[in-house]
């Protein structure tokens, strides 16, 4: 699969109530989680961005608390991935759950500014850009069935159904 889109760039240790402030974790709307996605980095971003477009960031992306709403409100927005070179390690696997591809390249964020056009073959985990060409961590083959299955949920309950016939 190939993604590309638009990059939104932001640094080091983006946490979780960056990522969905906690005064939105009253409801799990994935609607409206979306409306207020990365709003305590960038107040605008949810107007400004568009689907499609494509975060990257510094190390530790998505520390702080082990929430799913964040994850599910950067895929809810229609951001498409997320690059980093690194991430928290519950977002990663909370990314994964509900079916958000992500990748970590730690040459990436150094090498590309906001509103660059990038794309990236997930499968080969190639990134490139008007700078270059960026290897990230190629998406795992389980990972892969959970993300087209749409997440974990999703790709359980498929695996259930198919075994019941």
């Amino acid at each position: 699969m190939i993604i590309k889109g638009r990059v939104w760039k932001f640094g080091d240790d983006v946490d979780t109530d960056a990522i969905i402030p906690a005064r939105y974790l009253n409801t799990s709307d994935p609607a409206e989680l979306a409306r207020h996605v990365m709003e305590d980095a960038d107040k605008d971003f949810a107007k400004k961005m568009k689907a499609g477009d494509i975060i990257v960031a510094g190390k530790n992306f998505g520390c702080g608390s082990s929430r799913e709403h964040a994850p599910l409100a950067i895929k809810a927005s229609g951001i498409s991935t997320v690059v980093a070179k690194s991430f928290a390690r519950i977002f990663f696997r909370n990314s994964f759950n509900i079916g958000l591809p992500i990748f970590e390249c730690p040459e990436l964020p150094e090498n590309t500014a906001g509103g660059d056009e990038i794309e990236i073959d997930t499968d080969r985990g190639l990134i490139r850009t008007a700078r270059g060409e960026f290897q990230a961590n190629p998406i795992p083959p389980f990972m892969r069935e959970l993300i087209e299955a749409g997440g974990l949920v999703e790709w359980t309950r498929q695996k259930m159904a198919a075994g019941k016939k």
